[in-house]
């Protein structure tokens, strides 16, 4: 991000926040999917999959419950291998099957956590902005605020959605099955049953993302003076997501066990254990330096754009 006077940037504006969103999610995804998936392949190797096991897939936006096919399945997570360790894991798995090979999974979980991103983040601005224009731009709630209710609102959107999805892969379902099946479901349960395991999620990923930006402006504002800017810069961004997703990722812990206990009991199958603070740290500390840092990247590119276009209309 170019140092640049204040009279050249602008407001960027929803559609703008969503594209940059977008580009960050996907950016992210391409960086944090193949950590994901050499650790699953490892997994795999130590505690062989069969049906009706679990497993939490992430790809830096979102995690995922999925369910292990039949023992005569030739998914990627069940393909042979044998690895030493992460480094030997990419390099064979590199060679062996191809670079594309650790994206394995990705495009199905990108259905959803794309439009997860792009809703928590444009909410985030918008309501932050009009919370500054209430309390005051300098007041230390508003990113508290506003990241637990735009996460709040993004969960609650799409949880029905990944209630679905997994259903599908764990029966096998047609979509004319499913659409019977989530029918009869709301007939005799209601419509919130398509909520089940919301309340887990919430409880952990709410207190983050309190936790995550009210820690990233203050680290922000921090390294913003120390350096003598008022544009925050890629470094700053990186610097500071990694930081407070560190910090919100340690402490919410407990909260992820519960989360992920929830979700495999929901499915009524058992789960792979992945549960601890290193491997969390690993995932965590470095998605959300990726994406708030791809993030802050396209607002200034936009908000120089629209700069420099309000001058030269």
């Amino acid at each position: 991000m170019a140092e640049m006077s204040d009279n050249n940037l602008a407001k960027t504006t929803v559609t703008q926040q969503a594209i940059a969103s977008c580009c960050g999610a996907i950016i992210t995804s391409l960086f944090v999917t193949p950590l994901d998936v050499i650790k699953t392949r490892l997994q795999a190797q130590s505690n062989p999959f069969y049906k009706g096991k679990c497993f939490v897939y992430s790809n830096g936006l979102m995690d995922h419950i999925c369910v292990c096919d039949n023992g005569d399945s030739k998914a990627w997570y069940k393909k042979p291998g044998h690895f030493k360790g992460m480094l030997d894991a990419f390099v064979k798995i590199t060679q062996k099957e191809g670079v594309k090979s650790l994206w394995s999974g990705l495009p199905p979980t990108l259905i959803m956590a794309l439009p997860t991103t792009v809703i928590y983040f444009t909410c985030y601005d918008q309501l932050s902005e009009a919370l500054k224009s209430r309390l005051g731009k300098d007041d230390e709630h508003i990113p508290i605020l506003a990241g637990s209710l735009s996460r709040f609102g993004s969960v609650t959107v799409v949880s029905p959605l990944e209630l679905i999805r997994t259903r599908m892969q764990y029966r096998k379902f047609s979509y004319k099955q499913l659409y019977l099946c989530v029918s009869s479901k709301v007939a005799s349960d209601g419509w919130l049953s398509l909520w089940r395991g919301w309340s887990s999620t919430v409880l952990r990923d709410v207190p983050f993302s309190a936790m995550y930006w009210y820690n990233y402006e203050h680290f922000k504002k921090i390294l913003c003076k120390e350096l003598g800017t008022h544009e925050t810069t890629f470094f700053i961004a990186f610097a500071s997501g990694a930081a407070s997703g560190s910090i919100a990722s340690v402490i919410t812990l407990p909260f992820d066990v519960v989360k992920t206990h929830s979700q495999t009991e929901l499915w009524e199958c058992e789960t792979l254990k992945s549960a601890g603070i290193i491997p969390r740290l690993f995932k965590v500390a470095p998605a959300c330096a990726i994406m708030i840092s791809t993030y802050e990247y396209g607002k200034s590119f936009f908000s120089h754009l629209n700069g420099k276009m309000s001058q030269h209309p």
